[in-house]
């Protein structure tokens, strides 16, 4: 697999991201659009769904990305692999969730992971983290009943931000007391192996869809 580089951070508030995606025709995506659907917001590369999508083939999975060429990588991998379970999207979450999932069929979406989102550490730039108010509320509307949303961060700070934005929603209850001890799901992601590696903690929720 030959690798893209691309910039690590890119603002989701600049201009060039400010129009939203026009929603895909699902059933050309998928060869089996009645199976459960999970969204990775913000996947990167893409290996974690490229992954997924081979373990679990009874799942569809949809990656969003804000870098366009990690987007073109990503389906180039699920292209070689003749997948027909994954598909990826290039699009700012923070303006293009909510036309994506109202497209979707109603009830398909079940499982969404937000896995070590960019911390913008500075005050002034925290306002560009992927984590807003609204995007809770775009989930809220699309998430299935007893649907599950996953999230981790190596920073503790962004880790608790995002905890307490879906504690404090109504639609969201947290299914455990604390951090999680690990991850529930079978792929790790590369940020999160490697912070593993260096014995560096990583904090985890999971909430469930009331």
């Amino acid at each position: 697999m030959s690798i893209v580089r691309v910039r690590e951070h890119v603002n989701p508030l600049s201009k060039k991201y400010q129009t939203p995606i026009s929603p895909p025709d699902w059933s050309r995506l998928y060869s089996d659009l009645d199976r459960p659907l999970h969204l990775d917001v913000g996947c990167g590369k893409g290996r974690f769904l490229l992954q997924m999508a081979q373990v679990q083939p009874v799942w569809n999975f949809l990656g969003l990305e804000i870098r366009e060429p990690l987007v073109e990588q990503a389906n180039g991998w699920k292209a070689e692999l003749c997948l027909t379970n994954l598909h990826y999207l290039f699009c700012n979450a923070n303006n293009s969730l909510r036309p994506l999932l109202r497209s979707l069929p109603v009830g398909r979406l079940q499982y969404v992971t937000i896995q070590f989102p960019d911390p913008w550490f500075k005050r002034k730039h925290q306002k560009r983290r992927v984590v807003q108010p609204e995007l809770i509320e775009d989930l809220a509307a699309a998430l299935a009943p007893g649907g599950t949303v996953f999230i981790q961060s190596d920073v503790e700070e962004v880790a608790v931000e995002m905890h307490d934005r879906f504690a404090t929603h109504l639609a969201f209850s947290c299914m455990h007391d604390g951090w999680l001890d690990s991850n529930p799901l079978p792929i790790p992601t590369e940020r999160e192996a490697s912070t593993m590696e260096r014995g560096e903690a990583v904090y985890r929720s999971q909430f469930v869809r009331q």
